[in-house]
């Protein structure tokens, strides 16, 4: 394989991903391609390195690629920063938010929008998201799980990336709020467009599997103790998780 060189038909292309985090090799050699328009999902236990491929993907620093490349529209981002690659059209949605004291959300998500004088949309994005009464708020200060999960979609919604990054969305989300968070989600990756017309794409880490009812994912695969061991259809894969568990993916034919 020429790691050298990107798939101009993909809109993200990794290749032979080697990553350290705190100089402990997490990622082994992992290669992923996400076409424009497709949505993909990443199973796997805890402490498999799917947070980790993110966070790589984004560009923190923590995250040190020993070898391999990322590119993104064609570009290669491996030694890009993280603004550089928001800028670019890269946005994420943490599992696990920090509070932000002394920062509005409103304030995060006039950051994040692409244009100025954007009041009016803030608005009809915080109505969209049922953020509208938590625009005066510190970001995530005193939020429940739900409500975090709604913040960091609207700020996303406001920078409108290409590649929405997506750790667990339906964590800590209860049943009322999972359908919204569903939309929000479908919304962000144009799923009203038929997919060849579609220029944004998603990926998608999931425990449960939750997420999966109101998202359509084209691509599932496993991800164990750093490399990625299955791809299949999504849903075929969950199933056979739920019963089987992740070790009788270790055996699964298809790589």
């Amino acid at each position: 394989m020429n790691s050298e060189k990107a798939d101009k038909e993909m809109l993200l292309d990794i290749k032979d991903l080697v990553v350290n985090v705190d100089s402990k090799e997490i990622l082994h050699k992992v290669n992923l391609s996400i076409p424009y328009g497709e949505t993909q999902v990443i199973f796997g236990p805890n402490g498999g390195g799917k947070t980790t491929l993110l966070m790589t993907i984004m560009g923190f620093p923590r995250y040190q690629v020993a070898s391999g490349k990322i590119f993104f529209k064609g570009n290669d981002i491996t030694d890009m920063s993280v603004d550089g690659r928001a800028r670019l059209g890269i946005g994420i949605m943490f599992q696990r938010p920090p509070v932000v004291r002394g920062v509005k959300t409103r304030d995060m998500v006039a950051a994040c929008l692409k244009k100025d004088n954007g009041e009016e949309l803030i608005s009809e994005l915080a109505g969209k998201a049922n953020m509208t009464d938590f625009l005066s708020r510190d970001i995530n200060h005193g939020f429940s799980g739900g409500e975090i999960k709604r913040s960091e979609l609207l700020q996303l919604s406001a920078q409108a990336p290409n590649l929405v990054l997506l750790d667990e969305p339906e964590s800590g989300v209860d049943l009322e709020n999972i359908s919204l968070i569903g939309s929000l989600i479908n919304n962000l990756l144009g799923k009203v467009h038929p997919i060849r017309e579609r220029t944004n794409s998603g990926l998608v880490i999931t425990h449960t599997g939750h997420i999966l009812n109101y998202i359509n994912a084209r691509t599932g695969y496993v991800m164990f103790e750093g490399s990625i061991i299955c791809e299949g259809e999504p849903l075929d894969m969950l199933n056979t998780i739920k019963e089987k568990g992740y070790r009788e993916c270790v055996k699964c034919l298809r790589k």
